[in-house]
This record gives structure tokens, sequence and C-alpha cells, in this order.
């Protein structure tokens, strides 16, 4: 080919080219301050949506308050399977807030602030940057790749409970009442599993525990390219689940407490977990929060969020005592309970151990409403939530007020 004919030809090619690039659109760069806001949930079971399969309680059958169907836990892509065994990360977990706005879980059941793996072979990711280089990674690791690629502008955390061992001590406090008479009561609040957890070392290592989970969520965020101003973290504490002692609606004599109602607690270890206990691990992360120099904060108190809606409380029942035979019947989620049974040998069919005592269906779509509430619009604020009127929001949730 000519030289000149060669050189035409190339300034066409580079004039259409350049049309080409002129006129084609931006490829999408989400990212840290770029897309559609999202709000990512990290931490434990009261944050990954446990137990929100099942709205309410009953001892007919799961299908009269099975409002989440086989899939509530399923997270993965095509909606099969869950992407860690029993994180139990529910699609009714509080995160979604929608009114355009993502949400993302990386929560899970049974995670403390460190990655561990449990007695039962369970992968329980932590508030740190574990990477076994297999595709197990700590939640702090999971929220910095993720937040590179997304526009993240809040998230919110849970975290401590699992620290103080929550579990176990529930564990103990059901043992302890249904091995011992009423005219000889075991409590569980003087047991060493409980005693041990509320020791001035203790109480101090937790808070250091938490305090660090907290500023590795920090540089998780400045990892992926955040400066602090550019989003917020919405800390939670923990809601009461049973009532105290004089507001159960079962007798502590016999085992009706527990065989029924699924909540064996002596009077005197309600009054302790909700005296002693709860306040002891609120304040902790509190002090945590303020220790951890974190400066762009918010709390969402839920400590008597669910108060008059609690586990056995003499407010509420279980489908059968309010003559309800659905979870769909109207006035169903003012009548029934919020917080799931606490599960011995009734963990039969679908229902699971772990499901015990943490919020159910209704329960964590009152939390979503609070967390909604939380995030303002995009200018994220602390309150204290508690119960409203009876009925749902228009979004289909509780009412619920935070102020």
């Amino acid at each position: 080919m000519p030289r000149r004919r060669l050189s035409a030809v190339l300034s066409t090619l580079l004039i259409g080219a350049a049309a080409l690039v002129a006129t084609a659109p931006a490829a999408s760069a989400d990212g840290p301050g770029v897309g559609t806001p999202w709000v990512v949930a990290v931490g434990d079971s009261y944050i990954s949506g446990e137990a929100g399969r099942w709205a309410g309680n009953t001892n007919n059958g799961e299908s009269i308050h099975d409002a989440g169907g086989p899939t509530t836990y399923f997270d993965n892509a095509t909606n099969t399977a869950e992407q860690i065994n029993r994180c139990h990360r529910s699609k009714a977990a509080d995160i979604y807030i929608g009114g355009g706005v993502n949400g993302l879980d990386l929560a899970c059941s049974g995670a403390k602030t460190t990655t561990f793996t449990d007695s039962n072979g369970y992968f329980k990711p932590g508030i740190d940057f574990y990477d076994n280089g297999s595709g197990q990674l700590g939640q702090a690791k999971m929220l910095q790749q993720f937040a590179a690629g997304h526009n993240v502008k809040m998230v919110e955390l849970s975290i401590g409970g699992n620290n103080f061992n929550f579990a176990g001590i529930v564990t103990q406090c059901v043992a302890d009442f249904l091995g011992s008479p009423s005219w000889w009561p075991d409590y569980c609040k003087d047991d060493s599993v409980v005693t041990s957890q509320l020791t001035s070392a203790s109480i101090t290592a937790h808070r250091n525990e938490i305090s660090t989970a907290l500023q590795n969520v920090r540089q998780a965020m400045r990892n992926a390219g955040y400066a602090d101003s550019a989003w917020t973290l919405l800390v939670d504490n923990y809601m009461s689940p049973l009532p105290n002692g004089a507001g159960f609606r079962y007798s502590q004599s016999g085992y009706t407490r527990q065989s029924t109602g699924g909540c064996g607690f002596w009077n005197a270890d309600a009054d302790f977990a909700n005296g002693t206990l709860l306040p002891t691990i609120n304040q902790t992360v509190a002090q945590a929060i303020t220790q951890s120099g974190l400066t762009n904060t918010r709390t969402l108190n839920l400590t008597n969020a669910f108060n008059g809606r609690r586990l056995c409380e003499n407010t509420v029942g279980l489908y059968e005592e309010q003559g309800l035979s659905s979870w769909t019947q109207a006035g169903a989620v003012d009548k029934t309970e919020w917080i799931d049974t606490i599960r011995t040998a009734t963990a039969t069919g679908d229902y699971y151990i772990q499901e015990s005592l943490h919020p159910n269906y209704w329960g964590q779509l009152a939390l979503r409403n609070c967390v909604r509430q939380a995030w303002n619009g995009g200018t994220p604020r602390s309150g204290t939530c508690t119960r409203g009127a009876n009925g749902f929001n228009a979004s289909g949730e509780p009412n619920m007020t935070l102020q």
C-alpha cells in the first residue's frame, strides 16, 4: 500500500476511534463516595438475623409461625445455601432498610471479636483481618474488600455478647432451672460460668477486645479508601430478652416455664440478668466506644426495645394461648413474642438450638425500623429505640420510636 494511502487510512481509523471514545458512556466506578449508598452489618447473631424465620412462638407446629420459609438463611448468589454455614444471615435482618439504600449482611451468629472455629467445626469470622488464603476471611477483611468497590455510608455493629459467653450463660441458667426444685433452687447467677465473666479483669479484657474490634472496622474502611468523616459506625447494644421474675406468665414451680414457654430461668436469675448482667455488657460496649477513639460513631440503644413483647412476658403469649392459628392473622404481631423460645429437646425439624433467645421475625423487623430511623436519610443519628403503637408501619414493620 502506498505511504500516502496508508496515512489516510490510519487517520480515518484514529478519527473513528476518537469518536467512539467521545460518545461511549463512562464505565461504572462505584466505590468510596460514588454510587448507590450501602449500609453493612458486621458482628454477631443479634445483627446477623438469627431466628428471623419464626414469627412468634408456638408448640403446635412450624407452619403456624414460619414467616421466612426454608431459604431464610440462604445468602449465596443463587439463594440455595449459606455462604458460611450456620452464620444465619436472615433475610429479615435489620440491615435491609430499603428506600434506595442497599444492605449487606456480613455478620455471623456466634461471632466474637476475633475469628475462631467452634467446637462443632463451624467457622466464626470475627471483627478482624483473618485470611487463611482459602477464602475464609474475618469480617473486617470482608468489609474492606466490599467497601473498596461500593459506596458504604454506614456500618452497623453488634459485638461483645459472645465474648461474655452469652450462650454458655443461658445454657447454665436453663440447666439449673431444670435440675433443681422450686423449694431449693440452684441459681446460675452465682455459678462460675457467670461470675467469671463479671470480674474486673474479665470486664477490662472484654472492653479491650471490643475497642479493638471497633478500631478494626475503622482500619478496614481506611484501607478501602475512606476518610473517617465519609462514613458512620452505628454501634448497637443488647436488648432485654426476658422479663423480670414478676413479669413471667408461667409459675416457676414445676417445669411449665421451660416445657411450655421455653424460658427456663428462675425469677432471681431473670432479675439478675436484667439488673446486673445486661447492664454490665452494655456499659462495657459503651466504654469500648470511648476507648476506641473513633470520632464517627453513633449508638443505637436497644435495652428496652422489646419490653412488653419479651419471651414469656405476661403481656403476650403463644399462638395457641392467644387463640391464633397463623402468623398472618390480624393482631398476631401484638399478641405474640418477639424473642425466640429457648430450645432444648424442642430443637427438632427445622428449629435450631442456636436460634434460642434471639429476636424472631417480628423482632428483626422491629429492629429494622429502628435502624432506618437511625440512618436518618443519610445523616445517621444516635437514639434509644422503644416500641410504638400497635400494628405495622407502611413498610410492614412493628411501629418503633427512636428518641
